[in-house]
């Protein structure tokens, strides 16, 4: 029998070295480190997504709001003004491990949340605004996209925890460190609801303030 050249060998010995990591890094988590990290970036590009959906109805609710020419206008400023902000900050899925950065972005989506309620609790004391047939559909525009939100945003917060679990727990951490997966962050919906509860309005008198 033929013995076995040195070069096959050094090849068989490289593929039987290359079959055994894939092995190792497959069985303590690196596939599942790579499909979580996709799946957070596409949940977060759809988180995303429903956030401009609901910039983008923001211009046309206030031009149907500014025809009521008694509307508050501080109400409406805020409006105009939380949306530059929020649509300023943008968190791409790079920067999605910069808890700063989230939470800038947060506050301001949240901000934003917190004027549009205002805003559509206050319309209720404007009978021409709640007749008006253009700003009903836009109203009904914006809470299906609050519900798109908060759909979107529950997937990223539950795909971002089973990767920082994996990211945390060991001896996937140490795959983690290797590749430098470091955890994500996620949103915290506690502070944003607070961020987004509407004010009180007294249908009994002027609108709130």
């Amino acid at each position: 029998m033929r013995a076995t050249s040195p070069s096959v060998r050094s090849r068989l010995f490289a593929l039987l070295t290359i079959a055994a990591l894939s092995g190792l890094l497959g069985g303590c988590g690196y596939n599942d480190f790579q499909r979580l990290d996709e799946q957070s970036k596409a949940a977060w590009a759809e988180v995303l997504n429903q956030y401009q959906r609901r910039a983008d109805l923001i211009p046309n609710l206030v031009n149907t709001v500014k025809g009521e020419a008694s509307f508050e206008q501080e109400t409406l400023s805020r409006v105009i003004e939380a949306r530059s902000r929020a649509t300023a900050i943008q968190v791409t899925p790079e920067t999605l491990n910069d808890p700063q950065a989230m939470e800038r972005f947060q506050q301001a989506q949240g901000q934003l949340g917190g004027a549009l309620s205002r805003l559509l609790a206050v319309a209720e004391n404007y009978p021409n605004l709640k007749a008006n047939q253009g700003f009903q559909d836009l109203r009904v525009q914006l809470e299906g996209t609050e519900n798109r939100i908060t759909v979107a945003r529950n997937k990223y917060i539950q795909t971002v925890q089973e990767y920082n679990v994996l990211a945390r727990s060991f001896p996937t951490n140490l795959i983690a460190m290797m590749f430098s997966y470091s955890p994500k962050a996620s949103f915290t919906v506690a502070n944003e609801a607070e961020i987004s509860r509407p004010p009180t309005v007294d249908f009994g008198g002027q609108p709130a303030r």
